[in-house]
């Protein structure tokens, strides 16, 4: 790979350890890829909770900031696997509380931002058009990808706070023009009704097209979406087939015709109602009693926590069914002040800050609470976590909260 001055410096070791690490570290991954040289990045986020770190993972990323490691950008966090305001009611234990209190230590000692959000691109500084960023989590990527212009791969934890660490970032992949033409064009012949349709819809057409590498152009959507409504569409496009970027003609901003992502000669495939429900079907549970309802995978934004609070209001939960709700810090802020929070507690829910369901020890949790029959609003969570013992289903907004209400599973769908 061709380097500059610059990275020639901190290959030889003049920019310290730490950053000498990171950059040995972005040529291993570049070469793989086959990247030129690298390109600047101006924001990078990392996707590192406890729980996939260990502490073998938090011992080395202290032994950087031992060694002196400093950003030189602006660095955020993707959620974090335990509110240290609320764990021990949660299951969790002062042994995970105190690898997330070592980690949050290291990572501000080396200047990272403590954001711990999945919904940066609503919360604090969404990436521009043409705006090369190092990104972690698979819903910010697609987002920052599709609906931003912006520009990233997928950067695992290690390679998301190296690129922090030197600014840079291979060039392969969603960096390049050619990797952000379409190749697989879909026609979509209903608008979806809400975010769990939304997110259906998302996740089925990433698992019909099924590989990192492919990127889909979608026809039929009459009318942009709202920001909360292509937010879940894209996580569930990415939980589902592993997609970073999509693009929907006349919505997306690289997308103003077919043409513009050369797609006028891709072969259509309809998504058909029979699709929608071969992927939402598997996740009913009508009548079934359910443990926990889980408002979470994407955090809530400040729009969804005022639905969900005007749902929660003069209603109180049944006292088998537990209620869930994760959002970033910045949001709860604005969500007490404006009285959703009194709202949701007052139905008897439990609203986490900084942290996302599936990532905080969702297994050991689920033993600790005696949770099985999960509920969400959610295609991407419910797509997670079979894998941690769960029976997950899916309902709207609406149903969920009813059917914590109720203790069993409404699903108007089945009706």
């Amino acid at each position: 790979m061709k380097l500059d001055d610059q990275e020639q410096a901190m290959l030889a070791g003049e920019h310290g350890p730490a950053c000498q690490w990171a950059i040995q570290h972005q040529l291993q991954v570049g070469r793989m890829f086959d990247a030129a040289d690298m390109v600047s990045v101006s924001q990078a986020h990392m996707m590192a909770d406890p729980e996939s770190l260990g502490d073998a993972g938090v011992a080395f990323v202290e032994g950087l900031a031992g060694d002196g490691g400093q950003v030189a950008i602006p660095m955020i966090t993707d959620p974090r696997g335990v509110d240290l305001s609320y764990y021990l009611p949660l299951g969790q234990t002062e042994d995970m509380a105190e690898l997330e209190r070592r980690f949050v230590a290291a990572c501000r000692a080396m200047g990272i931002m403590m954001t711990d959000t999945c919904i940066n691109y609503q919360t604090i500084m969404p990436p521009l058009y043409g705006d090369h960023v190092a990104y972690g989590d698979t819903g910010v990527v697609i987002y920052s990808n599709s609906v931003c212009g912006a520009r990233s791969n997928f950067e695992g934890g290690p390679s998301a706070l190296a690129a922090g660490l030197t600014g840079r970032t291979p060039r392969y992949g969603l960096h390049l023009d050619e990797h952000r033409r379409a190749t697989q064009r879909f026609i979509v012949d209903d608008r979806p009704r809400d975010l769990m349709e939304w997110g259906i819809l998302g996740a089925t057409i990433g698992r019909m097209a099924g590989s990192y590498w492919e990127v889909p152009v979608i026809e039929g959507i009459e009318g942009a979406p709202t920001s909360d409504e292509i937010k879940h569409f894209g996580a569930a496009m990415a939980s589902w087939g592993s997609t970073p970027l999509f693009h929907i003609v006349g919505v997306t901003p690289e997308c103003r015709d077919l043409a513009d992502v050369e797609a006028q000669h891709l072969t259509a495939r309809r998504v058909s109602a029979a699709d929608l429900n071969d992927l939402g079907a598997p996740f009913g549970a009508a009548g079934e009693a359910v443990d926990v309802v889980v408002f979470a995978a994407p955090q809530l934004s400040l729009v969804e926590m005022a639905q969900l609070a005007a749902l929660c209001e003069g209603r109180r939960r049944a006292s088998s069914t537990d209620m869930i709700v994760c959002t970033p810090v910045q949001v709860y802020g604005d969500a007490k002040q404006l009285g959703y929070i009194d709202s949701i507690e007052g139905f008897g829910g439990t609203v986490l800050t900084g942290t996302c369901f599936y990532q905080q020890y969702a297994r050991e949790i689920a033993e600790a609470n005696g949770w099985t029959r999960l509920l969400s609003n959610s295609a991407k969570i419910v797509n997670i976590l079979g894998g941690y013992g769960y029976r997950p289903a899916l309902a709207s907004m609406e149903d969920c909260v009813a059917s914590a209400e109720a203790g069993t599973v409404i699903d108007r769908r089945q009706a």
